[in-house]
């Protein structure tokens, strides 16, 4: 049999290549999407339902195949009820990127204004002494975090910051969540680390600020009210004591989109403009 090398690089070969690499990259955003919620279990119930789906049919279980047949037909409605706040989440993601890719100067500016925000907040209450522990959600959703705190859905500002980490209020205990720059909840349960490699002199703020970074990568930042030290947690690891200029560098360099080389081209502002029309009334064309 004559092996003609032709016959592996033709247009089809290349389209199915590509169907595949786009079918792979959904199926690694939605797994990045639901890490880390409560959607993990879920996920791992269906894929057991599937499994009991192939064993049935390989062992002629009829009746065990049909009933199984029958709940994964409606399961896609199920599927959507269940993971409406992913679905959504992701939704709004998609909506808020350029078409064009790149980095639109609304959301740099979003972070940097949020840094502000937090730098501010972070300096009254380290003088003062005033306890703080702020989670900023990136990649991975805190979905069942957000669920046991106060709602505010807020703009981020220093100082509704520091009033709801004044001592003796309501919402002094517990974590502030920030996601997508705005002030979700309040007064919420972060997991406690076990961890002893944790100093003792730190307290329950800060092994929850360990806790939460084991689990997710969330960017957590401590201020400490014995102390007025700022820590700063992040993939199981914690930075302690951090200078402002040491803090301020580390959260420009992890929230702040970086730039790129060359500014887009005509078109692609165009594109983005008209893409991101109604969602900031302030944004300029050009």
């Amino acid at each position: 049999m004559k092996f003609n090398i032709e016959q592996i690089f033709t247009w089809q070969n290349l389209m199915n290549i590509i169907d595949i690499l786009i079918v792979w990259y959904i199926i690694y955003r939605l797994i990045m999407l639901v890490r880390g919620t409560k959607a993990v279990q879920l996920v791992k119930g269906i894929s057991l339902i599937i499994i009991v789906r192939i064993i049935a049919g390989l062992l002629h279980l009829h009746t065990l195949t049909y009933f199984v047949d029958q709940i994964l037909s409606w399961s896609v409605i199920g599927i959507i009820v269940i993971f409406q706040p992913e679905i959504r989440r992701g939704l709004e993601h998609l909506g808020r990127s350029p078409i064009f890719g790149g980095t639109t100067m609304t959301e740099k500016q979003a972070a940097e204004k949020m840094i502000g925000e937090l730098d501010k907040a972070i300096q009254y209450m380290s003088k003062r002494r005033i306890g703080a522990l702020i989670t900023i959600q990136q990649n991975t959703g805190l979905e069942d975090y957000i669920e046991t705190g106060i709602p505010i859905d807020a703009d981020i500002t220093g100082e509704l910051l520091i009033n709801i980490f004044i001592p003796n209020t309501p919402l002094h205990d517990g974590a502030v969540i920030i996601r997508n720059n705005r002030i979700a909840v309040a007064a919420a349960y972060l997991p406690l680390s076990d961890n002893s490699m944790i100093p003792k002199k730190l307290g329950t703020r800060h092994r929850a600020a360990v806790g939460i970074s084991e689990v997710t990568d969330a960017i957590t930042i401590v201020v400490s009210e014995e102390t007025g030290g700022v820590t700063i947690t992040r993939n199981s690891q914690f930075m302690l004591d951090l200078t402002r200029e040491e803090y301020l560098k580390y959260l420009n360099a992890q929230l702040v989109p970086k730039e790129e080389e060359e500014k887009p081209k005509w078109y692609q502002r165009i594109v983005n403009h008209v893409w991101n029309w109604g969602s900031n009334k302030n944004e300029k064309v050009f």
